[in-house]
């Protein structure tokens, strides 16, 4: 009566897999809001502001290109522990490099069209500038690779719980499904 059979346990891998569909998914789509908060706010600034401001963000983001990813992963991860919110803050903070050079070469751009001189003209604030003019203009660059960080974090949350560093063993996820289905092909 089990559509998928069931593990080793007895369990029903159909109800397993659906319940792991929902904290990967889960661990994607807020990893994905967490690096697009980092990497829209250090964008826009390092693009607006340019000067010291935008040399320190571009050091920050340096330093962190400079490391591979997977690396980075591995090792906050080793460091923090498992758990679902740890590796939400694990992807969010390794994971938004990429939107931040786009933000920033976005906001590059449109600081200086003429919109943005004409609210500066009539006296909108620094802020208001950011946030209420050029930010809507650049949305659709930061949804467009916030979508694209959902996949590559679900894909990364699968890995870190596969390798035992991602949810815990006790919560059901797709990598832990698969770390108990290694052992029983074996």
């Amino acid at each position: 009566t089990l559509p998928l059979g069931a593990d080793r346990l007895g369990r029903d891998v159909l109800s397993k897999a659906v319940k792991g569909t929902e904290i990967s998914v889960f661990v994607g789509v807020f990893a994905a809001f967490v690096a697009t908060c980092i990497g829209t706010l250090l964008g826009a600034f390092a693009g607006f502001f340019g000067g010291k401001i935008g040399d320190f963000l571009e050091w920050i983001y340096n330093v962190f290109e400079a490391i591979p990813g997977i690396l980075l992963i591995f090792a906050f991860a080793a460091v923090f522990g498992r758990g679902i919110t740890t590796v939400v803050l694990i992807l969010g903070l390794t994971g938004w490099s990429g939107l931040y050079r786009q933000v920033r070469s976005e906001f590059i751009k449109h600081r200086s069209r003429e919109y943005v001189r004409s609210a500066e003209a009539i006296g909108a604030s620094v802020w208001s500038r950011i946030f209420s003019h050029i930010l809507p203009n650049v949305s659709h660059v930061v949804l467009v690779r916030m979508s694209l960080l959902v996949v590559g974090f679900i894909k990364a949350e699968v890995i870190l719980s596969y390798l035992g560093l991602g949810v815990r063993v006790d919560q059901v996820s797709w990598g832990t499904m698969l770390a108990e289905a290694q052992s029983e092909l074996i």
